[in-house]
């Protein structure tokens, strides 16, 4: 789908397409591709980096076109073994086109737009649009840790009544999302240093990227914290999940212990051999007086130490 943007003194949709307007490609069909690559020019290889959900945070030069890969954050709406995780944002630059293009429809995308239409400002330049994007990814990198914390809370709240693993392995998701989050967040910030030299910046620029930096190592440093939290919460948790087998596996070697000496007596006593009481009325009373005074020292003795 294909959105073209009129970004000057506001942001205004346009029936075509324009020199100097900004294109907005989300979820690209091949028809998309095709009038990126013959109608603008674009070079066939930067649409299939693009794809690539694992392309890392990088810029490209080719023949006048600038790509600029930014990881921006992603909530995938199907259960998932990593319900948060990134995906690349392309940035396509030339002397009149503004292209960004990305596969899949993200709330940051329709955030961006809906601000900038509320700002009623548009944009300077395309520099300074890259640079608001970069802002706007900061900004939802930091909301989208805070739902993380939420659900850590809940998680571990859940984890305090009963131990399961289905809310261990919410705990494993999160630590894998933190994980994401944080690689993609450096990835930026290396990014952001690289563009500062390579893009004309002006003076506005120069204050915007400071923001921009602000941001980022906000949310750098709140991934960094709750991906801690979540590891000594995992810690924690094994430790008492391994402290409760040893007192389960300690009583029931206890219990074992307990019926083993009864059964001894037993065996004994039911040997086929003379040993005198074959015939006396007092034989089996005494072989059960013997089998319950050695249970129960065993008890007192197992009680003592706190084995039983």
């Amino acid at each position: 789908m294909r959105t073209y943007w009129h970004t000057t003194g506001g942001l205004k949709t346009l029936d075509k397409w324009q020199p100097n307007c900004w294109v907005q490609v989300t979820c690209p069909t091949q028809e998309d591709k095709d009038f990126l690559e013959n109608t603008l020019g674009i070079p066939d290889y930067f649409i299939s980096d693009i794809a690539d959900t694992d392309e890392r945070a990088r810029y490209e030069f080719d023949d006048g076109w600038v790509l600029i890969i930014l990881r921006i954050p992603y909530v995938k709406e199907v259960r998932s073994r990593t319900p948060f995780t990134t995906i690349p944002l392309g940035i396509i630059l030339n002397k009149d086109v503004c292209i960004t293009v990305c596969n899949f429809e993200t709330n940051m995308m329709i955030d961006f737009v809906s601000f900038q239409q509320k700002r009623g400002v548009g944009f300077t330049d395309s520099v300074d649009m890259v640079f608001r994007l970069f802002l706007s990814s900061s900004v939802w990198y930091l909301k989208r840790l805070k739902q993380i914390n939420t659900l850590l809370e809940k998680s571990k709240e859940n984890l305090d009544h009963k131990i399961d693993n289905a809310a261990l392995i919410n705990l494993s998701k999160l630590q894998d999302s933190l994980t994401y989050f944080i690689t993609s967040i450096r990835g930026n910030e290396t990014l952001l240093s690289k563009l500062k030299f390579k893009l004309p910046v002006d003076e506005l620029d120069a204050d915007l990227i400071e923001d921009v930096n602000i941001e980022m190592s906000q949310a750098r440093e709140s991934a960094s914290i709750y991906a801690n939290i979540l590891d000594s919460t995992m810690d924690t948790y094994a430790n008492i999940i391994n402290n409760n087998m040893s007192s389960v596996m300690k009583m029931l070697t206890s219990i074992t212990l307990l019926m083993m000496f009864p059964t001894l007596v037993a065996s004994l006593f039911g040997m086929n051999l003379v040993n005198g009481m074959e015939n006396a009325w007092w034989g089996f009373p005494l072989a059960m007086g013997i089998t319950i005074g050695v249970t129960i020292l065993l008890l007192w003795y197992f009680r003592r130490k706190t084995w039983i």
